[in-house]
């Protein structure tokens, strides 16, 4: 790679875009490793069954976990799909009232786990629920009097995931139809195609690609969860992949369900890709003139409002409130020493792997800006395929190469060193995260025109004086988003940090949902409730700032 004379020396830069490269290569490895962990299990024979695992899994418990996992899966695209690109549509076309609220509320549910949202509402629907008794006590009714849904059920399991994951649709489809060309839109009214009309021939074509994206981020978050379908109890891949792994202590057979997740989860990119075929979704024209909101009145205004509402109460207010019902009613919970712990524990993870996330994510954007080599590019496309791997994938494939170097430690007297540490947890949360913060990073650093790099070369500054006095002042914006992103990930997963954490090390989520599984409800409401407000603040600030932003 060749630099301008002005840049003091060729060899310093060339020598620090190799350095770029290598480190980059580095931590593509790194990512990587858990995938082939993972993979390389797939038709090992276990040595705790003696036989061919894979093929008696498959003959026996997989058709039930594939099916189960499928099922949700497609009632969360059903519903987040709809939900999503509806308030989506409603929010960036229209004005009616609450349009200003709704715009930043409708992305709240992100702070609230599916697995807390689970707890609050089997608490509030179930026989001796609330809803049911409140019934039973106005109508007279008796058990075999009435029908009420099971809320623990397959049905229950999707449409809980729909309420809390169809931000992911929203984001990214609202997004899509306030980019819309305002010269198509007037055409299509020109030629007296209606609003409705306009919205299925021509806003929803164009932003197909944002959301079928967010409905894929959706379905991914749906397969990889843990703690919602244990509490329901609906046998899915990930549910199986912890019960091979410590009710029946088979590492191989967890890590050959694990594969199949993971296949699931790469089958369901395939099909999103392979989908959209040669079809292209250009937006003619450009948005030096944006299209002004229509104005709704009557009563479709206030349809459209509730519309809104509707999903906002179900995924975070009403959660909210059932959780603070129950921790009202609790009176043998005290906040004590271990609470603080399990706190720090939580906070003191999330902000270490946001932190080392951050470097490494301004160190890959920087690289790929400075070298534009194909390694470089295929490195960052590893990282990036870390937040479609499960946690409970990553888990798995993290500690079977752990295990095997800590067992090459032990025998030279060394210990177990990596293998159960904080070092592996966070580890497991890099592998799974570090792709929200480097497409958040790299997004910024793409709006930095080169010829400011150009200026800084001319002026004596090498790569790193560059990025440090050059790219991070104007990019702390985009490193404090990616920073919040990851830290409230950390905060609310659970998966990893179950099988990964060390022995006596416990967080809010895991806590959550030990109390949770022994149906102390009201003990699970603090920690519950703790690991919202945690998650509560930077999705508030963050979505309140994309409202900002987009008007």
């Amino acid at each position: 790679m060749q630099w301008p004379n002005a840049c003091g020396a060729k060899h310093v830069c060339r020598g620090g875009a190799q350095a770029l490269l290598l480190a980059s290569l580095a931590v593509a490895v790194l990512v990587g490793i858990p995938i082939v962990g993972v993979l390389s299990n797939l038709l090992t024979v276990s040595e705790a069954a003696g036989a061919d695992t894979f093929g008696h899994l498959w003959a026996t418990v997989m058709p039930e976990y594939l099916f189960n996992s499928l099922a949700i899966a497609a009632i969360v695209a059903i519903f987040a799909g709809i939900g999503g690109v509806a308030c989506a549509w409603l929010v960036a076309v229209f004005n009616f009232p609450g349009k200003k609220i709704f715009e930043w509320a409708l992305v709240l549910p992100l702070a609230m786990p599916a697995y807390v949202v689970a707890y609050a509402y089997t608490d509030f629907l179930q026989f001796s629920g609330p809803v049911q008794t409140a019934l039973r006590s106005a109508f007279g009714w008796e058990a075999r009097d009435y029908w009420f849904p099971q809320i623990r059920s397959i049905g229950g399991a999707g449409i809980l995931f729909a309420m809390v994951l169809y931000p992911y649709v929203y984001l990214l489809a609202r997004t899509a139809f306030l980019e819309r060309s305002p010269r198509m839109w007037d055409a299509a009214r020109t030629l007296g195609s209606g609003p409705w009309e306009a919205f299925i021939k021509i806003s929803l074509p164009l932003a197909r690609p944002a959301a079928v994206a967010g409905i894929a981020l959706a379905l991914m978050e749906t397969l990889a969860d843990y703690g919602a379908v244990a509490y329901f109890g609906v046998p899915t891949l990930t549910t199986g992949i912890y019960k091979s792994w410590y009710a029946f202590s088979d590492r191989t057979a967890a890590a050959q369900i694990a594969a199949v997740l993971l296949m699931a989860i790469t089958l369901l990119m395939v099909i999103e890709q392979s989908s959209r075929g040669r079809a292209r979704y250009y937006a003619i024209g450009s948005r030096t003139r944006l299209q002004p909101p229509l104005q709704l009145g009557g009563a479709q205004a206030w349809i459209s409002s509730l519309f809104c509402a509707v999903p906002v109460l179900l995924g975070f207010v009403i959660p909210v409130v059932i959780l603070l019902r129950l921790a009202l009613q609790e009176e043998s919970f005290v906040f004590s020493e271990r609470f603080a712990g399990w706190l720090g524990n939580s906070i003191l993870l999330a902000g270490l792997t946001a932190l080392i996330a951050i470097v490494i994510c301004l160190l890959l954007a920087y690289a790929a800006r400075v070298t534009r080599s194909e390694l470089q590019a295929a490195c960052n496309r590893i990282v990036s395929m870390g937040y479609a791997v499960p946690g409970a994938v990553i888990a798995v494939g993290i500690l079977i190469p752990l295990s095997r170097l800590d067992a090459w430690s032990a025998e030279r007297g060394w210990g177990l060193v990596l293998t159960g540490s904080v070092v592996a947890l966070i580890y497991a949360y890099l592998v799974r995260f570090l792709a929200v913060s480097y497409q958040t990073v790299q997004a910024g650093l793409i709006k930095i025109t080169p010829s400011m790099d150009a200026s800084a070369r001319v002026l004596g500054h090498g790569l790193g004086s560059m990025l440090l006095r050059v790219h991070v002042p104007l990019l702390w914006r985009s490193v404090a988003t990616a920073g919040l992103l990851v830290f409230v990930d950390v905060v609310k997963e659970l998966p990893a940090t179950l099988t990964v954490r060390p022995f006596n090390f416990d967080t809010l989520a895991v806590i959550t949902h030990q109390l949770a599984s022994d149906e102390r409800l009201g003990e699970a409401a603090y920690p519950a409730l703790a690991i919202v407000l945690i998650a509560f603040v930077p999705v508030a600030i963050l979505a309140r700032s994309i409202a900002k932003a987009s008007r």
